[in-house]
Order: C-alpha cells, then sequence, then structure tokens
C-alpha cells in the first residue's frame, strides 16, 4: 500500500467518495481535508475499495478509519489489515484519529485490550437539527431571533444571496478585511485556518460547495460555505465582520433556509478548538450532541517490556550482546557470508566508520524504540549468534530470525534458541503468532525452521514462508 500527498486535484478526484461518509465527522469531509491538508500533512492511500486518510504531526503518523462508498465493512476489515501491514513494514506505529462513536467497538475486539484512548472536548463536532437554524423556533432562541431582528432593522436593505463565480474577488476582499481583525486577535490556529479558508473559497465550483453571502448596504458583511455528505451539512466558513450587530445569526439562519433542504437533517459547525468564546457562541445554539472523535493507540505487549529478558536452555544463555562482546558482534555483523541471507544490511544505515561500539549501541537503540527485541547467544560464555524478535504487529504476530558464527554451526544451537525464544513469545509476550522467512537456496534454515515445529505458508519469488501459533 503506497501512501500518496493530498493534493487539490485528488481531493476534486475523490470528491465521489469522501461524499459517501456517513460518520457526520467534519473530519471526513472533502472541505476540511481540503482546509487542513498541509497543515496536517495529510496524506491517502486507496486500498481494497476502500479510501484511507492518513495525518501526520509531532512525528507520529494518524490514520483515519477507512471509508467504503459502498459501506462494506469486509473490506474496511479488509483495509485494516492494510494498514496494520504498512505499519509493520515501515516500522510505524499504529494510531487511529477522529475515530467516531460507532465504530470504536469494531477496533476494540479487533485489537483486545491493548488500547489508550483519547477523546478531547476541544475536537468534538457540535451537531445540530437543522430546523433549529432555519427556524430559531421557541422561547430558547429567543435570544438568536432578537440579534436576528435588530440586524434586519438596522439593514433594511439586507440580502442573501448565493454565491457565484462573478463574487469571487469580492468574497476575497471580504475575507481579508475579516483576516486584519482575526489576525490582531491571536487565536491559535487563526493564520492556518484563514489560509485554508481563502483557499477553499477560490475552489467552491470545482468542490461542489453551498456558499452564500449577507450584505448589507450593498456591501458583504458575512460569508458562508459548506457541503452535504450524507444527511449532514458541514458548514466550513462563517465569518462576520465586527461591529456588524446580528450579522452571525442572521447569516447562519439564511444559510440553513437556502441549502439545508430535503435530506439534510443535520448540521455541523465543526469544533471550538477550545477557544472559550466560541464554545460559549456553540453552545446558545443548543447543539443536539456533540459527536466524539477517538484517538487510539494500539499497544503491543512488548512495549511495555523495560529492560530485554535473560533466557536458559540446557546449554544456552539468550540475553543482551554485552559491551565487552562489541569487536565479536561487530566481526559477525560485518560477515558478509554469514549474512547473506539476513535481510538486512549494516552499512545501509551505519555511519562512514563505525566502531565496534557502535554495532551494540545500535542494538540497543532497537529496543529503546520498540523496532524489535535482540538477544545474543551465548554458549560457555561465549558469543555465538544473535536471535530476534522484529516486525511486531497489531495482532498478537512477530516475525523470528537468527544466525549463528560459522565456527559454531551444525551443532543444534540455532534450534535451541529458536525454541527458546519462541516459548517465551507465546508465553510471556503473550503472541498469538511466530512467522519466519527463509530464503530458498537456504536448505539449512529451512530445514532448521520445520524442525521447531514452524509450519509453510506460503512463498514468493525468493523466499518460503512459515509460522507456527500459539496453539500448535
Amino acid at each position: 500500500m503506497q501512501f500518496k500527498k493530498l493534493e487539490e486535484e485528488d481531493i476534486f478526484r475523490l470528491l465521489p467518495v469522501m461524499r459517501t461518509q456517513t460518520t457526520r465527522l467534519a473530519n471526513y469531509a472533502p472541505g476540511t481535508a481540503f482546509v487542513w491538508r498541509k497543515y496536517l500533512d495529510t496524506h491517502y492511500a486507496e486500498a481494497e475499495g476502500c479510501l484511507i486518510l492518513r495525518d501526520r504531526y509531532v512525528k507520529q503518523e494518524y490514520f483515519y478509519y477507512p471509508v467504503s462508498p459502498e459501506g462494506d465493512e469486509e473490506a474496511v476489515g479488509r483495509a485494516l489489515d492494510a494498514i496494520e501491514k504498512y505499519c509493520r513494514d515501515e516500522n510505524v506505529r499504529l494510531h487511529f484519529t477522529a475515530i467516531p462513536r460507532d465504530k470504536l467497538p469494531a477496533l476494540v475486539l479487533r485489537y483486545g485490550s491493548e488500547l489508550h484512548l483519547s477523546d478531547i472536548r476541544r475536537w468534538r463536532d457540535y451537531l445540530y437539527e437543522k430546523e433549529s437554524f432555519q427556524n430559531y423556533p421557541g422561547g430558547k432562541y429567543s435570544g438568536q431571533r432578537n440579534h436576528v431582528n435588530k440586524f434586519r432593522k438596522t439593514y433594511p436593505d439586507w440580502q442573501f444571496c448565493p454565491y457565484t463565480s462573478a463574487d469571487a474577488a469580492e468574497v476575497r476582499a471580504f475575507l481579508e478585511e475579516y483576516a486584519a481583525s482575526q489576525y490582531a486577535k491571536e487565536e491559535l490556529y487563526a493564520d492556518e485556518e484563514m489560509k485554508g479558508a481563502l483557499a477553499l473559497t477560490e475552489n467552491i465550483e470545482k468542490l461542489g460547495l453551498s456558499a452564500g453571502m449577507l450584505r448589507a448596504g450593498g456591501k458583504i458583511v458575512a460569508f458562508s460555505a459548506g457541503e452535504v455528505c450524507g444527511d449532514t451539512m458541514f458548514v466550513h466558513i462563517e465569518k462576520a465582520l465586527r461591529g456588524v450587530p446580528g450579522a452571525y445569526p442572521a447569516m447562519a439562519q439564511a444559510f440553513a433556509q437556502a441549502f439545508c433542504g430535503e435530506g439534510v437533517r443535520y448540521i455541523n459547525r465543526e469544533d471550538d478548538s477550545g477557544d472559550m468564546g466560541l464554545r460559549k457562541s456553540k453552545l446558545q445554539y443548543l447543539p443536539v450532541a456533540l459527536l466524539d472523535k477517538y484517538n487510539i493507540a494500539v499497544k503491543r505487549t512488548f512495549d511495555s517490556l523495560s529492560e530485554p529478558p535473560v533466557l536458559e536452555t540446557e546449554r544456552l544463555v539468550l540475553r543482551a550482546v554485552a559491551e565487552e562482546d562489541a569487536a565479536v558482534f561487530a566481526a559477525m555483523d560485518k560477515d558478509e557470508e554469514l549474512n547473506r541471507y539476513w535481510g538486512a544490511c549494516w552499512r545501509d544505515y551505519a555511519p562512514k566508520k563505525p566502531t565496534d561500539k557502535w554495532f551494540v549501541k545500535d542494538l540497543r537503540n532497537d529496543f529503546k524504540q520498540k523496532r524489535e527485541l535482540p538477544l545474543g547467544i551465548y554458549l560457555e560464555g561465549r558469543l555465538v549468534g544473535e536471535v530476534v524478535l522484529h516486525r511486531f504487529g497489531y495482532r498478537s504476530e512477530a516475525e523470528i530470525g537468527m544466525r549463528v558464527m560459522k565456527e559454531w554451526q551444525g551443532r543444534g544451537i540455532a534450534r535451541e534458541a529458536l525454541l527458546a525464544l519462541m516459548e517465551y513469545g507465546f508465553c510471556k509476550l503473550s503472541l498469538e503468532t511466530v512467522e519466519a522467512c527463509a530464503f530458498k537456496e537456504n536448505a539449512p534454515s529451512v530445514r532448521t525452521l520445520e524442525s521447531v515445529g514452524m509450519r509453510p505458508c506460503g512463498e514468493d519469488e525468493k523466499r518460503k514462508h512459515f509460522y507456527k501459533t500459539a496453539a500448535m
């Protein structure tokens, strides 16, 4: 699965798919992706007939719940498989973002108890019944009605006009005027949001957005733009000039009356970003729900391991490679004939002239970053090889690898070390499956994997693949 940076032309092409989303969360709407894609470094992939979005911030990748245009949950399951494989192959930690409440049970069942959940208040979307804005009904909306009446009385020549391309320059001038006061407030994300809003207005027709302007005295005093996905109108832009009393509630009502027709049940007015003034305003319109957006970090039992274990067998001790064995380990790592089938080469990531200690330090770092669990194989106190669990997955699986120095081969050391580490993986790390692969021409490795009870499960052009479960 290949991720590609989400550009304008991609959003235009993906509009039909993105608008099939039924989460009612603004994060999945095309307009939101358009506004925030640069700030969030949004990428996308298409797998199993699903669209997968991915953001990156604070050096961490966050995946959205896959969107299936047909609502095919089996396809979504296969897309989640593809995300997990991507994370294993690229050594990326599995994090989800903006997961709607109704999708949470499926992910909890999929990953078990090894989850960290957060549902941050400032990012929850405000959801309203469309009639609330169209009519401002009853005593609970008397304040909004009073503000609208004041606006209309103050500006008897007011007009609401649907946007056309002829209005582009005037709308941009309005937004720039609005931005001057907005920037002065120094609100968090204000600059980025305004850049996105300006770009959005330049593509209203391409994105198929609904947009309109509120005029007073012939001048634009408020502007709004949004889009319908499923049964929900997402309001992406709603701006009004300061010093024009009642412009906001008048704009919100006129927009809802003009564009929230049959088939629209709700209006999503997005989050408040933790701005207390904005929060107070949104609450005054009496939302029917604050939509949860769960962030999920999927944990592996390996993640909680603070230090490498020490495992003992009849003849061997498996433990972290000692500093005093740095020269022996470095020589083993540099042995090209031995490592012809190892699958990784130190030259790909080492400095130009690495010291012996660098090789051991690299092992320590791999464990610290939870990329792998490497253990030296010791026989009678001497380092004779290495056995490693790596490519830890998120369904309780990992891959095992092993190498023994040439002078120590043919003594059953590899088999003994593999059995010990697999037992540890199943019993202490709660692995369900241990995987392995061997080059087809590496007959000794194939025989060793078979001797520890691993079963073949396929092959590619170069390798044979094996697996063993905790139950067999």
